[in-house]
């Protein structure tokens, strides 16, 4: 069983998801936290710790090895990493809702404070791309940037929703609100992985394998965009990590939980290998030689100030990481699983003889034996709903024969709650068909897994039929008659060299159509109809090769043709296009914006003399009280008391205030995502850059333009 190596108590609270390990002064490792009282702590076990006489830190009056930052705001993210090229210490990188903060522990100073108005909530360092230096890179609202060491924003680009994870592999990893793990290649997304819940943590393993963590107490491995394992548990992931703890030359994804455990899994099967628990939920995982012996360990730090270091197994120990108890666990699954397996294998036997001999045939029907030929079926249609039911996709799963479907379980990410569904029906409506509503909330290509128990109605056996079915990306559109559609105002339109009879097999592949759609000459349209809003939706093959999308939801205009591009392998592609009704909805929120940061500053301005009349007051107060004038004392707290209420009531002004700027610019960043969503390859790139620098300059008709044509020309 492996032991800790070294145990120690840090007499303060800490933050989960806040943890890191860095060599501030170029030799010695240092553990860095937030706590939950505001303050970054640096446990300096080897070092003297950081110079005395800056503004920021202080020595801990409770442990001589603890400094303490005053941030003086709510941390809620934290790194450590070298940031300078050159410079052989590493830089703390503390992240607020408001602002980022790099820090140089050693000296006791700044190394720059940037206002990000997009907030930091999650923040990694290192190379991305060809950019030269290394980059301090947040996520925020809708919004990743990137800073050097002297804090000039080298890097911007939007994602599709607020960011919660962030990790550098070959690319830059970004786990979102929106259940979405997205690659960025710089500022291009290379690839999508649709999750089912809030990314909340990322981890490079080795070569092109992560590991994650969703909000829901799912953990798993991708390699690539292909996901190798995933487990889900009742707790919650606090902190991810990659470590060779058993010294096989592989790192195994180490995870710390919301109940204190921490458990050690293999990267490629997800099995348990190794298990240990702490008193209360675990903060965060690092690494580092933190004992300075030459060897590295795995740290892992508590909310309540706990910290363990383990060191990898030993020669002796290699694959006997688990204790007695977790093998007597292990022996009795085991055991269980043979019983099963016993107990089939008697089914089995029986059913053989059954078919052997006459007189036991006529019990079949009990038995549970079936023809040979039985055969599951299954189909998807569009159902347009009723007064009592909504429009939905439905999924009718029959069999050839007189067998009966005892019940059905069904697994498939994001369309259920907790990703199964049973349908057991009574005894008086059993049949050979099983009708099941699928209402799929986003357009993504989904797997059904079906699993069918079928036999008899006087059966007390059945056989269990698994097969896999998938879900069109776009099951949620129902084909409508071209003449009874009204043709939405707002559209897309593209050229491309592709034969029209590609499109249109992306589109029997991407859409549920009673019967292949079949191109016999251009003009061809097709009409579809929205189940979840009854929205329409125009695809149009023009003479010429041009192709028209016609819609008022601009998603469902990039989902579009970021599926026709990815089937047709179109690598550049630049669009026409224009929601009007869209742009005036932004138009708005862009005042809002100038609105909101106009009142932001007169507020600043104000509580800043308010902050200086009260200065003032307060002199003048003590005076009055040394001078044993207590009328004029009294009438001067007086004022201070009014003053000081007068700031608070600005301050609640200013939070309400920062809240609404904070939602108005996540729409805009959603904006310019969509914006380049339309587009794909390096016009899409462009078109993201050209917006930002339209923003920046506050030129508003410019970036309506671009949103339009993909060039700031008209």
């Amino acid at each position: 069983m492996l032991v800790p190596v070294f145990t120690l108590k840090l007499s303060h609270k800490l933050q989960p998801r806040t943890v890191a390990l860095g060599r501030f002064d170029g030799a010695h490792p240092c553990l860095a936290a937030a706590t939950q009282a505001g303050k970054v702590l640096v446990h300096s076990p080897h070092a003297p710790g950081p110079r005395t006489g800056g503004s920021r830190a202080a020595p801990s009056s409770q442990d001589a090895h603890v400094s303490l930052l005053s941030i003086n705001q709510a941390v809620t993210c934290l790194a450590a990493g070298p940031l300078r090229a050159g410079l052989q210490r590493d830089c703390l990188l503390v992240g607020t809702r408001t602002h980022l903060l790099a820090y140089d522990v050693h000296l006791n100073s700044d190394l720059f404070y940037r206002e990000v108005s997009d907030g930091a909530n999650a923040i990694v360092l290192g190379k991305l791309g060809d950019i030269p230096a290394p980059l301090a890179i947040i996520g925020g609202n809708c919004a990743l940037q990137g800073f050097d060491y002297e804090g000039n924003d080298l890097f911007w680009t939007v994602t599709g929703d607020n960011v919660r994870s962030l990790a550098l592999v070959s690319s830059l990893l970004v786990g979102s609100e929106d259940f979405d793990i997205r690659v960025f290649k710089e500022d291009e997304i290379v690839a999508e992985m649709s999750e089912t819940e809030t990314v909340t943590a990322l981890s490079p393993m080795y070569g092109s394998r992560f590991g994650y963590a969703l909000s829901n107490g799912t953990v798993g491995v991708y390699d690539r965009t292909s996901r190798y394992w995933r487990i889900k548990s009742k707790n919650h992931a606090m902190s991810i990590h990659a470590f060779d703890l058993n010294s096989d030359g592989v790192c195994e994804l180490i995870t710390g939980w919301s109940n204190g455990k921490v458990d050690a899994r293999s990267d490629r099967t997800g099995e348990v290998i190794f298990k240990d628990n702490f008193a209360s939920s675990i903060a965060g995982v690092v690494e580092g030689d933190y004992r300075m012996d030459g060897s590295t360990q795995l740290i892992c730090c508590s909310v309540d100030g706990e910290v363990r270091g383990y060191l990898p197994a030993g020669e002796e120990m290699k694959g006997n990481l688990m204790d007695t108890c977790a093998e007597q666990d292990m022996i009795r699954e085991l055991s269980q699983k043979k019983q099963n397996l016993l107990l089939e294998l008697r089914n089995y036997e029986e059913n053989a003889k059954a078919e052997l001999s006459p007189q036991l045939k006529e019990a079949d029907g009990w038995r549970g034996v079936i023809p040979a030929n039985t055969q599951l079926q299954t189909s998807l249609s569009v159902n347009l709903g009723s007064d009592s039911q909504s429009a939905h996709v439905e999924l009718c799963i029959s069999t050839t024969n007189d067998t009966i479907i005892r019940a059905v379980l069904i697994f498939a990410e994001g369309i259920f709650e907790g990703e199964s569904h049973v349908v057991h029906p009574g005894l008086q409506n059993l049949s050979g068909c099983v009708r099941v509503p699928l209402t799929p909330p986003k357009d993504v290509p989904v797997d059904l897994h079906i699993k069918a128990f079928v036999g008899y109605r006087n059966s007390t056996q059945f056989y269990v039929f698994e097969l896999t079915r998938q879900l069109p990306r776009f099951s949620m559109y129902a084909l409508s008659s071209p003449d009874s559609a009204v043709e939405p105002l707002s559209f897309v339109s593209c050229a491309t060299n592709e034969r029209p009879q590609r499109i249109v097999m992306w589109l029997n592949q991407s859409f549920l159509l009673p019967e292949d759609a079949e191109f016999q000459s251009a003009p061809f349209q097709v009409c579809f109809t929205s189940l979840r809003n009854a929205g329409q939706l125009l695809i149009k093959i023009k003479p010429g090769g041009e192709i028209c999308i016609s819609t008022d939801d601009i998603d469902l205009a990039g989902d579009i043709i970021q599926s026709m591009a990815s089937f047709l392998a179109i690598e550049d592609l630049q669009v026409e296009a224009d929601f009007p009704a869209y742009f005036e909805e932004l138009r708005k929120v862009l005042v809002k914006v100038d609105e909101h940061h106009s009142v932001n500053q007169r507020l600043t301005a104000d509580m800043a003399d308010h902050s200086n009349l009260i200065r003032v007051m307060l002199v003048q107060a003590e005076d009055a009280r040394l001078l044993g004038d207590m009328k004029n004392m009294k009438t001067r707290y007086v004022e201070l008391y009014d003053l000081n209420r007068d700031l608070i009531n600005q301050y609640k002004i200013r939070c309400n205030n920062h809240t609404e700027l904070l939602s108005n610019l996540k729409a805009v960043n959603q904006a310019i995502q969509r914006a380049g969503r339309l587009r794909v390859g390096k016009p899409k790139a462009q078109v993201i850059a050209a917006c930002r620098d339209a923003i920046r300059s506050n030129n508003f008709n410019t970036l309506f333009k671009i949103m339009r044509s993909g060039v700031a020309s008209s």
